[in-house]
C-alpha cells in the first residue's frame, strides 16, 4: 500500500502545498492516478525558492505534512519536492557513446550512457545538476530520433538540456525536508512539474509556453516538438501586485492583499467608473474611499510588466508571438480577473488558464491553478514508477546520488 502512495510537495514563498495521490486500477485495466488529499499552509523561511530561515521552513513543511496526513489518514514517508529560484542555470550539452554490441542494437543502457556523457559539462564549482533532459538522439548521423532503443547503429549521440542550481540551495532545501522526517524521492524543477499537470503531449509537440505566476517569482518553460526549448525564472510575481497597491493606497500589506483578492481586476475598462469602496472594510484604521478603477490600473501596469518580461524571454528564442498553442497560465495569481486578457494583448498569443490533466479526484483544490505544480509532482512520480526503464525515465536528472550523500550528512547532524 505504501508503495502506491505518491506525494508531491510544492515549497513556495507564500504557500506550501502538499498533494497526495494513489495508483488505482482503471476500467481499461491500466493504472491511473487518483488524488486523495490536497492541503496548503502559509510558508515562512522561504524566499524566491531559497531557504532564508531553516527553523521556519522546517516548521512550515511539518505543518503541511501533518495536515495532509490528517486529511488522508495515511503516513507520508517520502515525496517528490519542487525546486525553483532565480539561481537556475540552463545550458545545452551533447553526449556521444559507441554501441559495443556485435549486432549493433541500441539498448536502454546505451541511452543511459549517452545521457551520462552529456552530464560531463563544465559546471560552476558551486552548482549541481538537477536534470539532464534529452531533446533528440542521433544514430550514425541520422538526426531527430526521439527514442533510439531497438534501432541499430555504431555511434549514438544525444542533444540534451542541462538544468543546474546552486549546491547550497539544494542542501538547504533537502536539509529542511529531511528534518521533518520525510525522505525525498527526487527534486523536480518546478515548471517541469507544472507542465506535467496542465499540458498535453499534443500541445508540447505544436509549441506552447507554460507560465506559473507565483508569489515572488514567475517560472516559464517553452516546449516544441515534444521537448523543452527554453526555461527561465523571472523575479516578479503576485506579491508585487500587493506591494504596488500598498504604495498606491499608502496602507499596510495585509490590507493591500485583501483589496487585491476582493477587488482586483487587471482590465480597467471592465470596471465601472462609479464603483468604489472604503479601505476600512478591509482592516484599515482609516476610512478612505477608493475607486475600484484605480486599483485596476495599478494591477494592469504590473501585469503588463510581467508579460513584457515573458515576451523578452520568448524573443530570445525567436518565439515571440510565434507559438501555435500559445501560453497556458498556472499559479494562484492567475485567478485575478482580466489577467488572461492582458496576457493576450501583450504576448499576442492565445492564452488560457491551465486545467489539470490526467488525474481523477473529488477534491476541489485539485482544480485550483495554484495547485498545478503540486499535482504535477504527483503525476511526475506516478509516471516514473509506471514507466521505469522507458523513455520517460530518461527525462529524470536523477538526484539520488546527491540526495543520498546529503541524507547521510544531514542525518549525522540531527540529534
Amino acid at each position: 500500500m505504501a508503495d502506491e502512495i505518491i506525494t508531491g510537495v510544492d515549497i513556495g514563498s507564500s504557500r506550501i502545498r502538499v498533494v497526495v495521490g494513489q495508483s488505482v486500477p482503471m476500467e481499461d485495466g491500466r493504472a491511473g492516478l487518483h488524488i486523495t488529499g490536497a492541503v496548503e499552509v502559509p510558508s515562512s523561511g522561504i524566499h524566491k525558492g531559497s531557504v532564508t530561515s531553516m527553523e521556519d521552513a522546517v516548521s512550515s513543511i511539518s505543518k503541511a505534512l501533518e495536515s495532509a496526513e490528517r486529511m488522508t489518514g495515511l503516513a507520508l514517508n517520502k515525496a517528490w519536492v519542487s525546486i525553483a529560484g532565480h539561481n537556475i542555470l540552463v545550458q545545452d550539452s551533447r553526449g556521444v557513446v559507441g554501441v559495443a554490441r556485435q549486432d549493433g542494437e541500441i539498448k536502454s543502457d546505451d541511452v543511459e550512457r549517452a545521457i551520462e556523457a552529456a552530464r560531463t559539462v563544465a559546471t560552476p564549482s558551486n552548482y549541481e545538476i538537477l536534470h539532464v533532459i534529452p531533446k533528440s538522439f542521433t544514430v550514425d548521423g541520422q538526426r531527430g530520433i526521439k527514442d533510439p532503443v531497438g534501432m541499430n547503429g555504431i555511434r549514438l549521440e544525444v542533444d540534451a538540456v542541462i538544468i543546474q542550481t546552486l549546491s547550497s540551495q539544494i542542501k538547504n532545501l533537502t536539509k529542511s525536508v529531511y528534518r521533518t522526517g520525510l525522505d525525498i524521492e527526487d527534486l523536480v524543477f518546478a515548471p517541469l512539474a507544472t507542465a506535467e499537470a496542465v499540458l498535453t503531449q499534443r500541445q508540447k509537440e505544436l509549441g506552447v509556453c507554460v507560465l506559473d505566476i507565483g508569489a515572488t517569482t514567475t517560472t516559464m518553460a517553452v516546449f516544441e516538438e515534444g521537448d523543452m526549448l527554453h526555461t527561465a525564472v523571472l523575479p516578479v510575481g503576485g506579491d508585487h501586485f500587493t506591494n504596488d497597491i500598498a504604495i498606491g493606497l499608502r496602507t499596510s500589506l495585509e490590507v493591500a492583499e485583501a483589496v487585491k483578492l476582493k477587488m482586483g481586476h487587471a482590465v480597467p475598462d471592465e470596471v465601472d467608473r462609479k464603483d468604489q469602496f472604503s479601505i476600512k472594510d478591509f482592516g484599515s484604521t482609516e476610512d478612505e474611499v477608493i475607486k475600484s478603477k484605480f486599483i485596476s490600473e495599478i494591477i494592469e501596469a504590473r501585469a503588463e510588466e510581467i508579460f513584457e518580461v515573458v515576451d523578452d524571454e520568448l524573443r530570445k528564442i525567436d518565439r515571440s508571438g510565434m507559438l501555435p498553442v500559445g501560453v497556458v497560465l498556472a499559479g494562484g495569481t492567475v485567478k485575478l480577473g482580466g489577467i488572461v486578457d492582458v496576457a493576450k494583448r501583450v504576448l499576442r498569443l492565445p492564452v488560457s488558464i491551465g486545467a489539470i490533466q490526467g488525474v481523477s479526484s473529488v477534491i476541489d483544490e485539485v482544480r485550483d491553478p495554484a495547485f498545478s505544480t503540486a499535482v504535477g509532482l504527483c503525476i511526475w512520480g506516478f509516471e516514473i514508477r509506471s514507466t521505469r526503464g522507458s523513455k520517460f525515465s530518461f527525462k529524470i536528472g536523477n538526484l539520488s546520488n546527491i540526495t543520498g550523500q546529503a541524507k547521510k550528512w544531514i542525518r549525522s547532524l540531527i540529534p
